[in-house]
C-alpha cells in the first residue's frame, strides 16, 4: 500500500511510518527539515519537504496515496481540509491522529471516577472544543473516505524510527534532572491512560484494512497517576520520591496546555472497541516499569 503521512519526523508518524515500512508499505512522509531527509530515507521512507500549511501539497499527496496518515498536529484544521479535499469521493483511508486530553479536566492533580468509552458523551473544556470539531468533521466524512480518528493517550516507550520523543513523560524527567527532585503538579493523584509506542503503531496498522469508515477509537492499555509516574522517574533517576509542585509554577515552566492538560488532567479511557473491532492485542502494560527500566 501507498501511504503518505504528515510528522514523519515525530515521534507517532516517525514511529508508524517505520513500522509500515518494515512491514512492507511504501511510505512518503511529510517533514519540515530538509537535513532529516536521509535519516528517513533509513528507515524506508521517502520524504516529502513542507509543512502542514501547504495546502496544494498536502492535496496532491493525498490524491495519489492510497491511504493517509495525519500524526503531526491534532488540532491544525486547515492541514485535515486540504487531505480530506485530496482524498474527497475516494473511499481510501484516513486516519486521524487526535489526543485524550479532549476529555480532560481541569483538576490540577487532583483525581476523578469519570472513565470514558467512544460512547461516553463528552462536555469538553473550552479549550478541547476545535479539537472535537476536527474530529467529527473527519468522521462526517464518511463514507466517502474511509475515516477514521485514533486518540491515543499517555504513549511511551522509544521511538521506532526517526530520533523523537513523546509529549508528557520526557518534560517530567528533564525538570527533575535539572532540579534533582521529581516533582508532579499538585499531589499528583490525577490519572491518565497509557499505551506503549509498538502498541500504538500496530493498531495503526490494523485501522488502515479493518476499521470502517466514520470509526474512532480510544488507544489504551493501562493506567497510573501521575505521583506513580513521577515516583517511577524519582527510583530510576536515584532522587527518592516525588513531591509535590503548585500548579502555577508548573504552568511558568511549560504553558498552560501542557501543564494543565498534559501533566495535571485526569484522563481515563478504555479501548475495548478496538480489541472488538480490530483484533488489536497490545503486548505492553506498565509505564511504570518501563520507566525504571528504560532511565535506569
Amino acid at each position: 500500500m501507498k501511504i503518505f503521512i504528515t510528522g514523519a519526523s515525530g515521534y507517532i508518524g516517525g514511529s508508524v511510518a517505520a513500522h509500515l515500512a518494515a512491514n512492507g508499505h511504501q511510505i512518503r512522509g511529510l517533514i519540515r527539515d530538509q537535513s532529516r531527509a536521509g535519516e528517513l530515507r533509513s528507515f524506508g521512507i521517502e520524504p516529502v519537504v513542507g509543512t502542514l500549511d501547504d495546502s496544494d501539497l498536502l492535496m496532491v499527496e493525498a490524491q495519489n496515496a492510497d491511504a493517509v496518515i495525519n500524526a503531526a498536529d491534532s488540532d491544525h484544521r486547515g492541514a485535515v481540509e486540504a487531505l480530506l479535499k485530496g482524498l474527497e469521493g475516494s473511499g481510501k483511508p484516513f486516519l486521524h491522529t487526535s489526543g485524550s486530553s479532549l476529555v480532560g479536566d481541569e483538576a490540577l492533580g487532583e483525581p476523578s471516577d469519570a472513565i470514558f468509552t467512544e460512547e461516553t458523551p463528552v462536555a469538553p473544556a473550552p479549550d478541547k472544543v476545535a479539537r472535537i470539531a476536527i474530529d467529527t468533521l473527519i468522521r462526517n466524512a464518511a463514507p466517502d473516505i474511509c475515516s477514521v480518528v485514533l486518540c491515543n493517550t499517555v504513549i511511551y516507550g522509544r521511538h521506532l524510527g526517526p530520533v523523537s520523543q513523546s509529549v508528557q513523560i520526557p518534560p517530567l524527567v528533564a525538570q527533575a534532572r535539572e532540579s534533582g527532585i521529581s516533582r508532579h503538579i499538585g499531589r499528583g493523584l490525577n490519572r491518565w491512560s497509557n499505551v506503549h509506542i509498538a502498541d500504538v503503531a500496530a493498531l495503526y496498522e490494523l485501522a488502515l484494512t479493518k476499521a470502517p469508515a466514520g470509526s474512532f477509537y480510544f488507544v489504551e492499555n493501562g493506567e497510573a497517576s501521575f505521583r506513580e509516574i513521577t515516583d517511577a522517574i524519582g527510583a530510576a533517576l536515584g532522587l527518592g520520591p516525588s513531591q509535590d509542585w503548585a500548579p502555577e509554577e508548573a504552568i511558568k515552566r511549560w504553558g498552560r496546555e501542557l501543564a494543565v492538560f498534559g501533566l495535571s488532567s485526569n484522563s481515563r479511557v478504555r479501548s475495548d472497541k478496538a480489541r472488538r473491532e480490530l483484533g488489536w492485542t497490545p503486548a505492553h502494560r506498565s509505564v511504570t516499569d518501563w520507566i525504571r527500566q528504560d532511565l535506569a
